[in-house]
């Protein structure tokens, strides 16, 4: 299998891992999986699951590229910034979208797959790249920094429209309504 049909499949599988992940803080409450997935409906929230799901499957590509011998020297050069792009990628093709029409499930799942495609393709360059040893030890801390951080935004929201829940009417964690 050629590194260019990996990231095809790494598309689809992220994708299916967004739909459990969307849930696993509902059937799992705890600290732990506030940090990685949704813990309600605000836009940030779902951040997290992209970043989350792109991280996750990267444990799976991983073992892909092993087993079908593709280059994996920048993987995780490959796996953070992919997954940290996600991020910014989705809020500027969402966003307009979102303050124009409002929530629309089907568009939000368009744009989620969207940004995914958009996120491997730039892990199939970064894969196809020169070596970059000494990032992929930065990246690896990168990934834990956006954790941190994730973790400290679910507890600690800022009141700003991509914390607020419309659902609950709320902002991360708080149990008080605004």
């Amino acid at each position: 299998m050629t590194l260019k049909w990996i990231k095809i499949s790494a598309i689809l599988g992220i994708f299916i891992l967004c739909f459990p992940f969307h849930f696993m803080y509902d059937w799992f409450p705890n600290t732990l999986f506030s940090i990685f997935f949704p813990v309600n409906e605000s836009i940030f929230e779902h951040m997290k699951m992209l970043f989350s799901a792109i991280v996750v499957y990267g444990i799976i590509d991983y073992f892909v590229l092993k087993f079908f011998k593709q280059k994996r020297n920048n993987f995780l050069v490959s796996l953070f910034i992919s997954a940290l792009l996600s991020i910014p990628v989705f809020l500027v093709i969402y966003l307009p979208f979102y303050y124009l029409i409002g929530e629309n499930m089907v568009i939000n799942i368009g744009f989620l797959f969207l940004t995914i495609i958009i996120s491997q393709i730039i892990s199939y360059f970064i894969l196809k790249s020169d070596n970059l040893p000494k990032l992929n030890i930065v990246c690896v801390v990168g990934i834990i920094l956006v954790y941190i951080v994730f973790g400290l935004l679910t507890y600690y929201p800022p009141i700003n429209d991509l914390f607020f829940d419309p659902t609950n009417e709320k902002y991360g964690l708080n149990t008080y309504n605004v």
